[in-house]
């Protein structure tokens, strides 16, 4: 076993040394790769990602017996289905909101403005307009924009959005906003996260909050959605039935007035008849004014409130690789082909040359 392991040892120290005696070599590839790797770190386009952190409303009440096992099954990861909890629709579908086409279209029109930028424009504007391309991208680029040319399915149809038939232009830029947002749900906490990735920090900020206000918006009107039906429906019948009580109100007061000192029966019993139907047209207008009250409070009781953990703010700090690293990974990457070159490939190509 000493042997072996010396033998390794031996073996290690060989290679190193094999490697480290051509060092006018290795300085070379490290060289190379360094120039390219100085090369695509200065072409590397800086990202900036933006997160803001909410927790959903839950329900009032006390936890029952399944929801206190959810929770504790919560503490390991496991998820028991205790969705009724939330009021709102299942947190587990935001990312898949976030991922629709149609909620991508609504930030088209964002207003933006970059950091050392006095212009305000349209976040589509920004994506299209702002977007720089590293130099790899170019040729796929050149050749997109070529086959664009020949294709009349290429253009914008001038500036208008079909959601039904977007262009092959639309189309990329929602796959573009679709890879910059993130919505990420910890079972555990409950916690929702949403990040927002661009190369200008400040745009970052808005469109994260931006994606904030619109999963809230999205959320209370889906959850409020029945509600506020109701309350144009109530609405609708307080409305007619207010018309109707003034109106009988009017009659009788007109009755009133012009007969206010006759003593006719048939007076009379048209003044109880008039009183009696203002009274049931009050009635009507006093429930119907109930119902749209009641209407009202539970479109309030359904909207889902959010609490902000973390608000959006403007970051300082790429989140992209750092271009110190990439220059770092190709230096390394250059010393590893030196290595492989000198015990690999040089003896196999002096092989094949002395053969031939």
């Amino acid at each position: 076993m000493e042997e072996r392991k010396t033998s390794k040892e031996i073996d290690v120290i060989a290679v190193v040394t094999s490697v480290l005696s051509e060092w006018k070599l290795l300085l070379k590839f490290i060289g190379i790769a360094a120039i390219i790797g100085l090369i695509v770190a200065l072409n590397s386009i800086k990202e900036y990602t933006t997160s803001v952190v909410l927790a959903p409303e839950l329900s009032s009440g006390g936890l029952g017996m399944s929801e206190s096992l959810s929770d504790m099954a919560s503490t390991f990861g496991i998820d028991l289905g205790s969705k009724s909890s939330y009021d709102a629709i299942y947190p587990e579908i935001y990312p898949d909101v976030f991922a629709s086409t149609n909620f991508i279209l609504t930030l088209f029109d964002v207003s933006v403005k970059q950091k050392n930028d006095t212009v305000t424009k349209s976040y589509f504007t920004h994506i299209t307009k702002d977007t720089r391309i590293p130099f790899w991208d170019y040729p796929k680029v050149g050749i997109t924009k070529l086959l664009k040319f020949f294709s009349s399915n290429g253009t914008m149809n001038n500036g208008k959005i079909n959601p039904f038939m977007l262009t092959r232009d639309q189309e990329e830029i929602c796959n573009h906003i679709r890879n910059q947002i993130s919505c990420k749900i910890d079972k555990k906490t409950s916690l929702i996260t949403i990040s927002m990735t661009d190369f200008d920090p400040q745009v970052s900020a808005i469109m994260a909050d931006t994606l904030q206000n619109r999963l809230q918006d999205y959320i209370t009107d889906y959850r409020t959605k029945k509600a506020r039906k109701d309350v144009e429906y109530y609405q609708g019948l307080h409305d007619q039935s207010k018309k109707e009580y003034i109106k009988a109100q009017q009659a009788y007061a007109s009755l009133v007035d012009s007969y206010h000192n006759s003593s006719l029966e048939a007076i009379n019993v048209q003044k109880e008849r008039l009183e009696n139907e203002m009274q049931i047209k009050f009635n009507i207008y006093s429930q119907n004014t109930s119902q749209l009250q009641n209407a009202k409070a539970k479109v309030q009781a359904n909207t889902p409130v959010f609490t902000t953990i973390q608000s959006s703010t403007v970051p300082n700090r790429a989140s992209s690789t750092p271009r110190l690293l990439i220059l770092l990974f190709f230096m390394f990457l250059g010393g590893l082909a030196d290595v492989i070159w000198v015990l690999i490939l040089r003896d196999i190509f002096r092989k094949k040359s002395s053969r031939a």
